[in-house]
């Protein structure tokens, strides 16, 4: 037997007996708006503040429409757009056959999020929603669809959530990849992303979670 194992054998041997009742942990909601609207402009004062921008559907405009106009001149005739979501087809759809060297040419990754919070300004994904998870990675921009109904108060509610019990994989984002560590410049999209976009848009059929 290898030392590391003599050690392991002799911590679980010695590991201390308990039974007791989990703590509570407060939900710390206290300061939060309770209405939605509010709950919302929190979440988007926050991601903006994070770099990431909120663009609302005009009434008499489709999801795609919305998607070219938030983008603007970040898209050109070469630009590949790969879709993870059923409302919006891109250029191609992610598929788990996919790997990493296979979404080297994606440019703009349209994904639904699993919901935000508010706190933060963060947007979660699972590999439900990704697919192949370096997609969220990969790509030089992300457009995100956002129930506003499924913006929690703060981390504390959203690691509440069932998310967490039936995922293997989860992650936030909160705006672009950014750094600020070479004399004190701000470089957005150093390490990832270089932009994060948010649609709300209603999930017609939502993923349990909640």
């Amino acid at each position: 037997m290898s030392a590391r194992a003599d050690i392991l054998a002799a911590i679980r041997a010695n590991k201390p007996g308990f039974s007791g009742p989990a703590p509570d942990i407060p939900n710390h909601d206290d300061g939060y708006p309770c209405d939605a609207a509010d709950l919302r402009a929190l979440f988007v004062g926050a991601m903006e503040q994070m770099g990431g921008a909120w663009v609302e559907p005009a009434s008499d405009e489709t999801l795609t429409a919305t998607v070219h106009r938030a983008l603007g001149d970040r898209l050109d005739a070469g630009s590949c757009i790969a879709s993870n979501i059923a409302e919006i087809p891109g250029d191609r759809r992610v598929c788990e056959a996919d790997t990493s060297a296979s979404l080297n040419d994606v440019d703009v990754a349209l994904l639904r999020a699993r919901f935000g919070v508010a706190e933060t300004g963060s947007v979660c994904f699972t590999e439900h929603e990704l697919v192949v998870n370096a997609v969220a990675y990969l790509a030089q921009h992300l457009v995100v669809l956002l129930d506003p109904s499924e913006i929690v108060t703060n981390l504390h509610r959203a690691y509440q959530r069932d998310d967490y019990k039936t995922a293997r994989y989860t992650v936030f984002h909160t705006g672009p990849s950014a750094t600020a560590d070479i004399e004190g410049v701000l470089v957005r999209g150093a390490q990832g992303v270089r932009s994060l976009t948010v649609i709300p848009a209603v999930d017609q059929a939502p993923t349990p979670g909640g």
